[in-house]
């Protein structure tokens, strides 16, 4: 049994925890009514963090813009692609002549494609795959003056690119620079009708041996501002 001098030193150390409960209640109380009353409305009295998340999920919230783009490869490590792709288009798929990707059975086999085909429309601007200098225009085709070719030859990092179907806008001797236009995509229908017009790209290495345009030049998935 508690004497009356401890029944009244407990009274005294609880009034102020009655008093903190009773004033808590008193400022939570309009809050948990206007809940109550109207639960998909915000209490006017929300606190700070609410009222953000609040407005963060009523905030339109903005696209994530991706786009397919063309990367070339940066072979000297300065940060820049050092390859492009001339036409902006897709590699040439199978059609009625053939595969237009790098190793493709020509002849019934006998030999192998030695570029990468890249779709274009005949007329269309072509673009200088590599930096360098124009080092040869020549024909596609020995005794065919109809088909020529552009060859671009980048004495810094030792590799060479011919760009075949193109009616050149250079001249050899002439300074190009990456994705310079160099000239425009000519028409095979007179030669190959209902073949997929497209571009002929030739990389050769430090060397001379040609290499897969393909692998220099790929198509990545980014994010746009």
């Amino acid at each position: 049994m508690l004497t009356s001098a401890a029944k009244k030193r407990a009274q005294n150390g609880l009034a102020p925890v009655a008093r903190g409960v009773l004033g808590l209640a008193l400022v939570f109380a309009p809050m948990v009514v206007a809940a109550m009353e109207n639960p998909h409305k915000a209490p006017h009295a929300t606190p700070a963090v609410q009222r953000l998340l609040a407005d963060l999920a009523t905030k339109p919230q903005k696209p994530v813009r991706k786009e397919l783009v063309w990367s070339g490869a940066d072979i000297d490590g300065d940060g820049a692609p050092d390859f492009l792709n001339p036409t902006g288009g897709a590699p040439r798929g199978h059609d009625e002549f053939g595969d237009g990707q790098f190793g493709a059975r020509r002849d019934g086999g006998s030999r192998s494609h030695e570029g990468v085909d890249y779709i274009a429309k005949a007329g269309q601007d072509v673009m200088a795959p590599i930096s360098g200098y124009v080092t040869k225009i020549g024909y596609a085709y020995g005794g065919d003056s109809s088909l020529t070719f552009v060859e671009i030859s980048n004495p810094a990092l030792g590799y060479v690119a011919r760009v075949f179907y193109v009616k050149p806008g250079v001249e050899v001797g002439q300074a190009v620079r990456l994705g310079e236009v160099i000239g425009t995509d000519q028409s095979l229908q007179s030669h190959y009708p209902g073949i997929t017009n497209h571009v002929h790209l030739e990389v050769m290495e430090p060397g001379g041996e040609r290499v897969n345009a393909a692998e220099l030049i790929v198509r990545k998935m980014v994010v746009q501002a």
